[in-house]
Order: C-alpha cells, then sequence, then structure tokens
C-alpha cells in the first residue's frame, strides 16, 4: 500500500481522530513517519496538560507500521511491549518521529531468515513546541518470517 494511503486511513482512523492524533508525514519507503497531537479537551486531563494514554496512542503503532511495510507480507509483525516515562508535563502540540535505517531492516531480516522470532526494540521520544523531551516510549516489536508454503500441484 503507498504510504500516502497508510497515512490517510490512520488519519481517518476513529481513535487517531478523538485523541487529536495526525500523522504529517510517511516516507514513502516507509522509513519515517513525523507524527503530532494538538492539545484539546478531548486529550487533556484534570491538571491541563496532556492525557498520558494519549501520548502513548500516539506512538503505538508506528514501528510496527514501518517494518512491516519495508519486510512486506512474508513476515508476521506485531507489537509486544511499550513502556513510557513521563518526564515533563506536556502542553500544546507535541510531535514523535519515527525512523529505520536500512541497516535495521538488513538485521531484521538476517535475524529471522530461518524463520526464527526477534524482537528488536526502539526508542522515540515525544517533544514539545520547544523540542523539550516531554516523554520517552519504548518499543519491544516481534518479528517473524512466516514459513514457506508448499506449492500445490494440479492433477
Amino acid at each position: 500500500m503507498p504510504a500516502w494511503c497508510s497515512r490517510l486511513m490512520i488519519n481517518l482512523w476513529p481513535p487517531m481522530i478523538g485523541a487529536s492524533i495526525h500523522v504529517e508525514h510517511i516516507a514513502a519507503d516507509y522509513s519515517e513517519a513525523r507524527v503530532r497531537m494538538r492539545q484539546s479537551v478531548l486529550n487533556s486531563n484534570l491538571f491541563g496538560t496532556h492525557f498520558g494514554g494519549s501520548l502513548f496512542a500516539m506512538t503505538d503503532p508506528f514501528y510496527t507500521l514501518l517494518i512491516l511495510h519495508q519486510l512486506g507480507k512474508d513476515y508476521v509483525v506485531w507489537d509486544k511491549r511499550s513502556e513510557i516515562d513521563f518526564l515533563l508535563p506536556a502542553r500544546g502540540t507535541v510531535r514523535a518521529r519515527f525512523q529505520l535505517s536500512a541497516d535495521t531492516i538488513a538485521n531484521i531480516r538476517q535475524q529471522t531468515q530461518g524463520g526464527e522470532k526477534y524482537e528488536p526494540s526502539f526508542s522515540v521520544a515525544i517533544t514539545d513546541r520547544n523540542d523539550d523531551i516531554v516523554a520517552q516510549v519504548s518499543k519491544t516489536i516481534y518479528v517473524r518470517r512466516k514459513p514457506d508454503r508448499p506449492v500445490l500441484l494440479s492433477p
């Protein structure tokens, strides 16, 4: 699926709309995604800062999405584990940038070439308008190459 189509679908997905999460960019080769979340009454907490669950949600699918599209349909890719460290109260518009290098994808392919599972970890910073890091999210992704399907011969 073209990156622009993934971007459009995510931006139209009700949980993202409700949290005011917007995908600004997905690279055509799925090597990068940039996401922002504007503060609103729908994603603010009792203290007038961003609700922590919304900060977490803005990071949820992106490493999985980027890896899945770079590896292709011969792989199973799932979120395995996530952890968030809240560093500063988050107010206003916050952003996150997800990047995957060609070396990272090559390493995942190498680690899974025999059908073994591989669980790489990634980290993404959520920053405010001053580029201060308000939260740090760690993600562990489950990746496994699907077994080859046997070729069926017609009688």
